[in-house]
């Protein structure tokens, strides 16, 4: 043996079926723990999904590639909106649709795992189901509240859930506007729904959503996080919701090419007749022929001819030096108090600021009543009035009988 396993072998021990004797005899140096061995195995597995669903009565390949297409462009824009709530460079690669069942989920996909449902509100009718890994939701869930991602100890709890849901709800809504402009209507979603599932409590998946009972459209992304999170996200569809997704897609695409204008037919320049007179061109002249030259005498006489010489036309032009108006220097436009009386009676937001500070979302999830925050303003130091969110003066505090006030003591120019 030279220690390669075959496919079938492979498949077999994937999908737990017994190999037939006289291989399950044969002896082989393969181990679990070979490197090689198992990059082998993940290549084979990427490019054979195994408990993959081929029916083209439920979908056409054309189909899979449209849907595909759809969802790639929709998950790039979602990368972007997830990288600005990370602060993390993200990846989504290009989808791999297939069908799937429950029973296929329930074979390939870890337990326990996050089910996050997004109903489809306007433009497109029906709910698609976001399937992510516990462990990914817990660092995305970290990185959102100011952490370096590494805290992920502990059980998944509603912060977890709560944060996963805000990222998807910002996610799915930048994939809207994309599947908006690429469908050409208008397309919202109902704010998403997470929740912690363990795959092995349910029989059925219409236990979470009605067609997950029967064969749906499964959209699997690899996604990459920095290098915190290198893992796979799901997207689930109705197979009815698929369908229409690609209907309004390829109806899309059609009535943009009806209306591209057809070109114009092709018509020779017409070229202007040349006039006399006019630099650029003249008419060639009729030259008379000249007398060839004849024997007389035997002396050679030649006739010769000389052409007028062609004089160009002068124009009479009138040509001055430009001239500019001097501008003085102690110009100065209309006197700023002539119409202030206009906008007199416009109301402007006067704001006192004592002071400032910055505190991370865990820290401001622990305030409570009695939570002292300190402030970068000192004791004693003036306080800042600001209009209309501009800095303009300073001031100290006074108390006129029950309020407080400020006495403005510096103005900022």
């Amino acid at each position: 043996m030279d220690g390669m396993l075959s496919h079938d072998e492979i498949n077999a021990l994937l999908n737990g079926i017994d190999l037939p004797e006289e291989e399950a005899e044969m002896e082989t140096d393969f181990q679990i723990g070979d490197e090689a061995a198992e990059e082998a195995i993940e290549e084979i597995v990427a490019e054979e999904p195994i408990n993959e669903i081929k029916d083209d009565s439920l979908l056409t390949d054309v189909e899979k590639d449209a849907i595909g297409e759809v969802a790639n462009i929709s998950m790039g824009s979602s990368a972007t909106t997830l990288y600005s709530l990370v602060n993390r460079k993200v990846n989504i690669t290009t989808p791999r649709v297939s069908l799937a069942d429950w029973e296929s989920m329930m074979n390939e996909y870890e337990r326990p795992c996050v089910f996050i449902q997004i109903k489809y509100t306007s433009g497109l009718e029906g709910t698609n189901i976001l399937v992510l890994k516990e462990h990914d939701v817990k660092i995305i869930a970290d990185l959102m509240i100011g952490g370096d991602g590494t805290n992920t100890s502990g059980e998944l709890g509603e912060m977890h859930l709560s944060a996963i849901s805000e990222a998807m709800n910002q996610m799915m809504g930048s994939a809207s506007t994309s599947l908006s402009t690429m469908l050409g209507t208008m397309i919202d979603i109902s704010p998403p729904d997470a929740s912690l599932v363990d795959l092995n409590a349910f029989k059925s998946g219409g236990d979470i959503a009605s067609f997950l009972d029967g064969t749906f459209v499964k959209i699997a992304f690899k996604m990459q996080i920095g290098d915190l999170v290198d893992s796979k996200i799901i997207q689930l569809y109705p197979i009815e919701f698929a369908r229409n997704l690609y209907e309004t897609f390829m109806g899309n695409q059609l009535e943009a090419l009806e209306h591209i204008p057809e070109p114009a037919p092709y018509e020779p320049p017409v070229q202007a007749q040349p006039m006399m007179g006019q630099g650029i061109y003249q008419q060639p002249m009729n030259i008379p022929q000249m007398n060839t030259p004849q024997m007389m005498g035997g002396n050679v006489m030649q006739q010769q001819m000389v052409m007028p010489q062609m004089v160009m036309p002068q124009q009479n032009m009138n040509v001055q030096p430009a001239q500019f108006q001097t501008f003085s220097t102690d110009y100065s436009g209309m006197q700023s108090n002539e119409n202030i009386g206009l906008i007199m009676d416009v109301p402007l937001e006067v704001t006192v600021e004592l002071g400032r500070t910055s505190k991370l979302i865990s820290e401001i999830l622990d305030f409570a009543p009695g939570t002292i925050i300190e402030l970068d303003k000192i004791a004693g130091e003036p306080i800042d009035i600001l209009v209309n969110g501009k800095f303009v003066a300073r001031g100290e505090v006074v108390v006129i009988e029950e309020s407080f006030g400020v006495r403005v003591t510096e103005i900022i120019k």
